[in-house]
């Protein structure tokens, strides 16, 4: 792999990039284990935040935060926790948000959520619920001017939106209530991040928008997955991982290069701040890291 040139400051030193990193909250015991063990092996990076995401309806709601405390309690992590306008009143919601004020919490990461009956199926909100994004956007931030807020931005678009321009308008009304970060879906050509932030700019939206990078551990699954939620997979990248499929070792070097790829090219063109969707794995993560000239600062206990 080829080092990686990241922004300099005025006085033409390198430039550390800021990273964070999306966990999910695990199912069993085994995965409780990996997760820390992730946790631990990723917290010297020192992550400016980490996100727990939490289920379609909420139907991980109390893994979420159970997760979002040990953070808090254990770690020098600063927690950011998802949170969704599916299924639930904004009572419910409202009550949620007021339970992580009260555990420390103070970064939010507020989305609209996936349709109950799965993505490609119509959304509807709950009649008593928050209607958008942007709504619940402005009622967190009603309820606690403290807490930090960020949102979902898509260099495709948004599968459900009519087009780029009615996208960004929803960007710019998330922004509006309050949100000072977007964090973009998963994308793999770099030309669509960079168009997507010129018409963001364009827009007068000027708060940073976050690349997200997910390093392909399982290609296949990793693609199914991605493609549902309206990301394109190039064909120049799929092909790196033909024949792998019997190949773990070996997918994982790739996997590593070409998300590696990714992050030096956006680095030269001036990107300092990259979130990893981690799939609870920290391997990929941290040699990518190691690459944009992360090191450890320090050791932090994390179990």
């Amino acid at each position: 792999m080829t080092d990686v040139t990241t922004p300099a400051t005025a006085d033409g030193h390198l430039k550390r990039p800021a990273i964070s990193f999306e966990f999910f909250p695990p199912k069993t015991e085994e995965m409780e284990r990996n997760l820390w063990d992730t946790i631990k092996r990723l917290a010297p990076l020192e992550p400016k935040f980490v996100s727990v995401t939490y289920g379609a309806g909420g139907s991980t709601r109390e893994r979420t935060h159970s997760t979002i405390a040990r953070i808090l309690k254990e770690t020098a992590l600063l927690p950011a926790a998802h949170l969704t306008c599916v299924g639930a009143s904004r009572g419910e919601i409202d009550e949620i948000v007021d339970r992580y004020h009260e555990v420390g919490v103070r970064h939010i990461v507020a989305l609209r959520g996936d349709p109950v009956g799965g993505i490609g199926t119509p959304y509807s909100s709950h009649p008593e619920g928050y209607q958008s994004s942007a709504d619940l956007v402005a009622g967190i931030k009603k309820r606690h001017g403290d807490i930090e807020v960020s949102v979902s931005a898509y260099p495709e678009k948004h599968p459900e939106a009519r087009d780029f321009d009615a996208d960004i308008d929803t960007l710019k009304a998330k922004v509006d209530a309050g949100a000072t970060r977007a964090i973009t879906q998963v994308f793999f050509d770099n030309d669509l991040y960079f168009r997507y932030r010129d018409r963001v700019r364009a827009r007068g939206i000027d708060i940073p928008i976050v690349p997200g990078i997910m390093p392909m551990h399982n290609f296949k699954q990793a693609r199914n997955f991605v493609t549902r939620a309206g990301t394109t997979v190039p064909d120049w990248f799929a092909a790196k991982f033909d024949g792998l499929d019997d190949d773990a070792e070996t997918r994982k070097l790739v996997a590593a290069t070409v998300a590696a790829g990714q992050v030096q090219k956006l680095a030269k063109h001036g990107v300092d701040t990259f979130h990893f969707y981690t799939m609870n794995r920290a391997d990929l993560v941290f040699a990518i890291s190691h690459l944009l000239g992360i090191r450890a600062k320090s050791v932090q206990k994390a179990a």
